[in-house]
């Protein structure tokens, strides 16, 4: 657990380096915008999100673990079974809670007001996966603690969740397109590119689908899944109407003010 830190970022750097790599050797679509204008905000948005995280959670989800731990608060902690049954089962249990969570930010409309910024980018690459507003990367940092309080989550756990949602949203928002055969094997799987590229069609009822960032059958099991788009791949409208493709647009204040302006239908 002392190299967690190290862990988690050895491998967002990797993961992001290939992506960017995949991307600029075979991109899947094609921006009206420079790269520069939205790898700024994006990437702006991870920076700040983790300050924000640091700033209300000091001791990090690893740190509540060991706390819980300590105290022998938890499921986990009190009920005994083996201890890779258990790490599993959280890993599971956490990302099922990342699937309801990110549901639920689409349905809500006061969540939705936040999510959106999210889905407002007129293209989808990896450092889409980074841009969520800070208000949201606080919220979702205390829904895991609660669940990590709640069930006694271990720490090595939380370090494989956190590695693997990172890893996976950098991978099924990157730019690039799979083989088709390739792409329908793994779909029966996990969340692929093209898959993930439907959640962000400004069709609302494509974008109501696939709320995995990981695994598909999450989506299968509550109903949400859709396999195919009404239009190809190459050819669905991304983002929102209200927020198109502009330098303006991209801008870190803008980017941060989204929540707060007045258009923001479900």
């Amino acid at each position: 657990m002392d190299n967690a830190g190290f862990i988690r970022i050895s491998m967002f750097l990797g993961i992001f380096a290939l992506m960017a790599l995949l991307e600029a050797w075979l991109p899947a679509r094609q921006s009206s915008l420079g790269r520069l204008s939205r790898w700024k905000g994006n990437l702006s948005m991870v920076v700040l999100g983790a300050l924000c995280s640091r700033v209300v959670l000091p001791a990090s989800l690893v740190g509540v673990s060991m706390w819980a731990q300590n105290e022998g608060i938890g499921v986990f902690n009190i009920v005994i079974i083996n201890n890779w049954l258990a790490i599993g089962l959280c890993v599971l249990l956490l990302d099922m809670v990342i699937y309801w969570q990110h549901r639920l930010f689409h349905k809500i409309p006061l969540l939705w007001r936040i999510h959106k910024m999210h889905h407002a980018d007129s293209h989808v690459d990896t450092t889409t996966g980074l841009r969520f507003h800070p208000i949201e990367i606080v919220m979702s940092l205390f829904i895991k603690a609660l669940v990590v309080v709640a069930f006694g989550v271990p720490a090595i756990a939380i370090v494989i969740f956190e590695v693997g949602l990172n890893g996976f949203a950098l991978f099924n928002h990157a730019n690039i397109r799979l083989p088709q055969k390739w792409d329908d094997r793994l779909g029966l799987f996990i969340i692929t590119q093209r898959l993930h590229r439907i959640h962000h069609s400004q069709l609302k009822d494509e974008s109501n689908t696939n709320f995995g960032f990981s695994v598909s059958w999450w989506d299968k099991i509550f109903g949400s899944f859709k396999s195919r788009a009404t239009r190809r791949d190459e050819d669905i409208a991304i983002g929102q109407k209200d927020y198109p493709a502009s330098n303006k647009n991209a801008g870190i204040v803008a980017l941060l003010k989204m929540p707060f302006n007045n258009s923001h239908t479900l």
